[in-house]
Formats: C-alpha cells, sequence, structure tokens
C-alpha cells in the first residue's frame, strides 16, 4: 500500500528530526499524491537534491512507497533553485521538503547508481 504524500512526509519528519536534522516545507503539493523533492542542505552553502526515481528502477511487484534519486550533489542554491523552477512549471502539485543538517546522511530510499 502506498501512502499519501501527506502521511509520507509526516514519516519523513519524525525519521529526520528524530536524527537531529530540521525539516520544512517549502511547497506543498497535492495531498494525496503530489511528487516529492528533497533538498539536503549541507550547512555550507552547497546543496543535494533528490527526485523520485524513473520507473525503470521498480519491479511491477515491487512494494516500494517512494525510491528517490540524486539529481545534484553539492550544488548551489541557484542551481537549485533553476532546477525546481522548471519542475514547479511542470506539475505545480509537487512537494519540496527541505532537510539541513552537517552530515550527508538523510533518511530516504535511494536508487543505487
Amino acid at each position: 500500500m502506498r501512502f499519501t504524500t501527506a502521511v509520507w512526509f509526516a514519516i519523513f519528519m519524525r525519521k529526520e528530526t528524530a536524527r537531529g536534522a530540521f525539516v520544512s516545507v517549502v511547497k506543498r503539493g497535492a495531498q494525496q499524491a503530489g511528487t516529492v523533492f528533497v533538498i539536503h542542505n549541507h550547512l555550507d552553502d552547497t546543496f543535494d537534491l533528490y527526485g523520485p526515481a524513473p520507473q525503470v528502477f521498480f519491479d511491477d511487484d515491487a512494494n516500494m512507497d517512494r525510491t528517490f534519486e540524486k539529481i545534484f550533489e553539492c550544488a548551489s542554491q541557484q542551481e537549485i533553485d533553476d532546477y525546481m523552477s522548471k519542475q514547479s512549471d511542470f506539475d505545480p502539485d509537487l512537494w519540496l521538503v527541505e532537510t539541513e543538517s552537517g552530515t550527508g546522511n538523510i533518511s530516504l530510499d535511494t536508487i543505487k547508481q
């Protein structure tokens, strides 16, 4: 069973705050099935951006709730803003979530590249 985006975010926020990270919603999208992008702020003026993994990485039988791919690593705020502006034009119902911590760890299921 796939969680709604709002429920997924609540779980993600709890996991991140439990490990000491700050979490905020930059843009709240569709409650039921909004696409999620996650910015990880390293607190050194660099950011990682995660977005939905392409469908090719999923089996038809897979029971995966949400899996992400790293789109940018150690990017500038401007690079993130430019990319997300284009994504928002394409999908105005997307969610943009930001985490802040000095560690490179984030509690997301990501594809192995």
